[in-house]
């Protein structure tokens, strides 16, 4: 049964990190979802009037703000006992946090069997919208030699970015491939039915993806370029907001995106 309410109740783990921040500064501007409080490792307090409670005390916070969904953007390790956590608690998950082992997939899998889970490498609606492109662009230039580069700012862990391996699994579903290359060095002549996969980490940089599809007498270029971490916040939103409510299961941004 969908939630009455008009305001979604929202907790943030990673609440102290880029990306926990914007979610809290975002969500000051929607009448839809409002931020309870927020958990982090790194330390407590408020951030914009918000209550910041220590990670090693996020079952009092679930039980103390009551939230309706928490929206996660913390690291693998801890996010996978948040969402187990949620899951005993009745609340949703939106996780954005990428970089999970076999164990932290298996653990959103159990949640989901409780709670609601949404987890997502990316809440861009570009990035949707990219997705469906190179699916397509893959399925109608069979042959084509295709490369992945993606960039992200200095402090990012995980390489590939979650949202490039989400790109590469959709090439791979769109055509024919036998296998991922990452970086080349020394004698390293290109075979014809590779990925080639290109991490770089510098800066500032918020996340940049570029698909080259290339033969011998063309090349088309797919391009999506974050200019605002707001457009991530936004979206995981989008998603707790369209989230509430919904029975327990597994569930993708593309479908929020869809309504």
């Amino acid at each position: 049964m969908m939630r009455e309410s008009s305001e979604t109740r929202v907790l943030v783990s990673g609440a102290t990190g880029r990306m926990g921040r914007r979610v809290i500064e975002e969500a000051d501007a929607r009448d839809d979802a409002g931020v309870v409080a927020g958990v982090s490792r790194e330390l407590s307090g408020e951030i914009d009037g918000r209550p910041i409670e220590p990670a090693s005390e996020f079952e009092s916070a679930l039980a103390e703000y009551d939230p309706d969904v928490l929206v996660d953007f913390s690291v693998p390790e801890a996010s996978q006992e948040f969402v187990g956590d949620c899951a005993e608690a009745d609340v949703a998950c939106v996780v954005g946090t990428t970089g999970f082992t076999e164990g932290g997939e298996a653990a959103l899998r159990e949640a989901s069997e409780r709670v609601p889970v949404l987890h997502a490498s990316n809440f861009s609606r570009g990035i949707q919208a990219l997705l469906r492109a190179v699916g397509n662009a893959v399925h109608d230039l069979p042959g084509y030699d295709v490369e992945v580069t993606e960039s992200h700012h200095r402090h990012k862990r995980d390489a590939p970015s979650g949202t490039a391996n989400t790109i590469i699994d959709r090439i791979e579903s769109a055509g024919e491939f036998d296998g991922r290359v990452h970086g080349r060095e020394g004698d390293a002549l290109r075979e014809s039915d590779e990925i080639g996969v290109h991490a770089r980490r510098a800066g500032g940089i918020r996340g940049e993806h570029e698909i080259l599809l290339a033969n011998d007498h063309e090349e088309l270029r797919l391009t999506h370029r974050a200019g605002s971490r707001a457009v991530f916040a936004d979206g995981a939103l989008d998603a707790a907001v369209w989230l509430t409510g919904r029975t327990p299961g597994r569930y993708d941004f593309s479908e929020v995106v869809a309504e």
